[in-house]
């Protein structure tokens, strides 16, 4: 199936490793160019020459800090100069399984919580802002957010908290953007098999999901690389799984 992605212009926040790096490496196999964005400017260049050599495509590493608004524009600005546009934008810049350890009320900081929300809620918002514009202006785009399978689940509450925040701004963000021509999905990973991944955390997943494995990154990436095409257009404001199925929950 042609997903109709060749010459197209993305973001991935959080691109230089994880889920990042996999959907970036995806969305480049598919034909797109990318702007990899994160902080640390060594593995972002290491990885933008990596899959440039993998791809062939045009790979752009650009520094970000998603909780300041001053320098998501500036990343985002640079990223429309140096591609000539953007049409997609993948939001997965944030700690996987969050900053806040917490599993009880008691135990809750505040500064960890609140910088939990500002990286992966408040940053996806900000790094939407700033391109929405330019996406509406063109009359196309796709918006990826990625959360976590902790949306569904008790037990960690400030990860509960994140995850649902980015499932309420991506309903929010569809209903806005929508007849803008600009799809907003949301993804929720759970265990999730990267580069640093070891043997009892692989161990531990294949317990809990009805594969009976754990879910690789690059099976999160085709998901992500499918909603981020034209053929995505019939999915609008929704939230999809990407755990591999977890035992026990119906959703309905």
């Amino acid at each position: 199936m042609d997903l109709g992605l060749k010459g197209k212009r993305a973001i991935v926040t959080g691109g230089s490793r994880g889920i990042g790096k996999a959907i970036a490496l995806q969305l480049a196999q598919e034909g797109v160019d990318v702007v990899l964005a994160s902080r640390g400017q060594e593995a972002l260049a290491a990885t933008a020459a990596e899959l440039a050599t993998l791809t062939g495509r045009r790979i752009v590493p650009l520094t970000v800090d998603t909780a300041s608004k001053a320098s998501v524009d500036a990343m985002v600005e640079q990223a429309i100069a140096a591609l000539g546009g953007i049409d997609i934008l993948v939001n997965a810049a944030a700690m996987p399984g969050g900053i806040s350890p917490a599993t009880q009320l008691d135990q809750i900081v505040d500064a960890e919580a609140l910088e939990d929300i500002d990286i992966k809620v408040i940053g996806y918002l900000r790094t939407a802002r700033a391109l929405a514009p330019h996406l509406a202006a063109n009359g196309w785009g796709r918006i990826i957010n990625i959360g976590g399978l902790a949306i569904y689940h008790t037990g960690r509450p400030v990860a509960t908290l994140r995850n649902v925040g980015v499932a309420a701004i991506t309903k929010n963000l569809a209903d806005e953007l929508g007849p803008k021509g600009i799809n907003v999905t949301a993804v929720h990973p759970g265990a999730t098999r990267t580069e640093k991944t070891d043997a009892a955390t692989e161990a531990w997943a294949a317990g809990k999901t009805s594969l009976g494995r754990i879910v690789d990154a690059r099976e999160v990436a085709w998901v992500v690389t499918f909603l981020a095409s034209p053929l995505s257009v019939a999915i609008n404001g929704d939230a999809i799984p990407v755990g591999g199925g977890t035992l026990g929950i119906i959703h309905y």
